[in-house]
Order: structure tokens, then sequence, then C-alpha cells
């Protein structure tokens, strides 16, 4: 469904946007979509990607067949990759519309070739490890952001829009 941020914020928030948070283009695009929306579920961890493994395995979408988005706060960490393209393509493949990282991702040439949204805060080529260590569907923080599991995300070239509801 084609969206863009900048008409969703014209449409949302008016002169104040009370109902929707909404950030600038901090995060880089990594993946072949450039744009990114749905349905959020919330990742918390630092420098181990088990959960990512766990989540990105298991089908992202929901009963309406519409594509998830896997949000996670992975601390801001600079030091490792929490996404490469063996996790990218389990995801893309399990039908999630997108990942969103407060973190870093490596194999950015593959990644880009995929059919799936990848946004990040840049690139490492130092994997995590896998202790299992994190939390699921919690209340994320980031960017200014404060992203709950269930809400909406909208990502493309200019921004980030968080709602508690669905905007398109």
């Amino acid at each position: 469904m084609p969206f863009l941020t900048a008409d969703l914020c014209d449409e949302f928030c008016g002169d104040n946007c009370d109902d929707v948070q909404v950030v600038g283009s901090c995060l880089n695009n990594y993946g072949g979509r450039p744009r990114i929306h749905g349905e959020v579920v919330t990742l918390k961890l630092f420098e181990d990607n088990q959960l990512v493994r766990d989540q990105v395995n298991s089908d992202g979408h929901d009963a309406n067949g519409n594509g998830k988005v896997l949000v996670i706060d992975a601390g801001a960490s600079m030091n490792r990759a929490v996404l490469g393209d063996m996790l990218a393509a389990k995801a893309a493949e399990n039908g999630w519309n997108g990942v969103i990282i407060n973190g870093c991702v490596r194999d950015s040439v593959e990644m880009s070739t995929m059919e799936l949204g990848v946004k990040a805060l840049g690139t490492h080529p130092l994997k995590t490890v896998k202790n299992g260590v994190g939390q699921t569907n919690v209340k994320v923080s980031f960017l200014g952001l404060h992203i709950n599991a269930g809400d909406y995300i909208y990502a493309d070239e200019d921004g980030v829009i968080v709602s508690p509801k669905a905007l398109v």
C-alpha cells in the first residue's frame, strides 16, 4: 500500500502531532524496499541476536495477511550487527514487511537486493553472540520515539511515524 510519511504528517499532524510520533531520517536504508509499514513487534536486546533469529523464523503475518515490522532496540550499539543477510532473507521469506534497528546490520550489499525493508543506524561486520538475552514485545524508546508492540509504524526516505492505530 503506497504512502509517504510527509503526506501522513499533513493528514494526521496538522499544527501538532498529538496522536502520532514523528522523527526525521535518522536511519539508513539497507533493504530492497525503501518504505516500511505495518504492525509492530518489538525486541529489546544488546549485542545478542538470538531473539531476532527466533522472530524472523516465525510467520510475520497477522490474520489479515498484512506483513508486520520488527522493531529492534539494540541499545544503539555500533560494535556488532544484529541482522545479517541470512536472517534478513528468512524475514522476507516468512512475510515480514521490514525491520527497523536501533543498531547495526551487516551484509548490507546482499540485503539491498531483498524484498524487505531494513533501516538501521549503520553497518558493522562483526556478528553478535547468541545467548537469548533480551525482551520481546516490550516498550522500546530510541530516537525520541516510544514504541509499543501493536503500534503501527511507517518509515520511508523522509522519516518515521509511529501511531497507536493504523493510518493507511
